[in-house]
């Protein structure tokens, strides 16, 4: 297993080794005594999956206000999407800041999106599978987000706005400056 850093340390991407052969592979996608070992103890709760058909499709940017906030560990079974973190802490250093990464069936990359960050996706494959460990169960009262194209986030989805494809949910998100975010930086000495 290889475990990286993104440009917002806490933000991580683990890519499992794929042990291969003539029949295909085999990979352990979670290990709890591994990923402690690396200094990532989760205690993972749920399982998630979603199906989108088409290329184009986002979802996000989301996420659960404490005490349902989630750490998600995502990884795509099927398909490609390209994957954003925002780091949404009041105070930190980074806050308002995001990173993105292409996690694929291909390339088996997952991504650890600690709690305190939005997050959200863009299908770039059609018939795209996305499935994601998380470690606090959801909960509708606690859910929230900002909209995915806010300009003060400034993110590159790698898509035209006219071509994305979303919920009627997520277009009602507000915008980045007229959100309360609920989490606060704690830093670690």
């Amino acid at each position: 297993m290889e475990v990286r850093c993104t440009a917002l340390p806490e933000v991580k991407i683990i890519t499992p080794r794929r042990i291969g052969d003539a029949r295909g592979y085999f990979c352990e996608s979670w290990n709890a005594a591994r990923m402690a070992a690396a200094g990532l103890g989760l205690a993972f709760v749920q399982d998630n999956e979603s199906l989108s058909p088409a290329t184009g499709t986002l979802r996000g940017l989301h996420c659960q206000a404490p005490p349902f906030a989630q750490a998600k560990l995502v990884r795509v079974t099927r398909g490609a999407i390209l994957d954003v973190a925002v780091d949404v802490r009041r105070g930190s250093p980074s806050f308002g800041r995001w990173v993105s990464a292409e996690i694929s069936a291909e390339n088996g990359a997952q991504i650890l999106v600690p709690r305190g960050f939005l997050h959200g996706f863009v299908t770039r494959a059609p018939d795209t599978q996305v499935v994601y460990k998380v470690d606090n169960p959801y909960d509708a009262a606690s859910d929230m987000g900002v909209l995915w194209n806010d300009a003060d986030l400034g993110i590159d989805w790698g898509i035209a706005p006219e071509a994305v494809i979303l919920s009627e949910k997520d277009r009602g998100l507000p915008a980045f400056r007229a959100w309360q975010s609920p989490f606060e930086f704690e830093a670690h000495p």
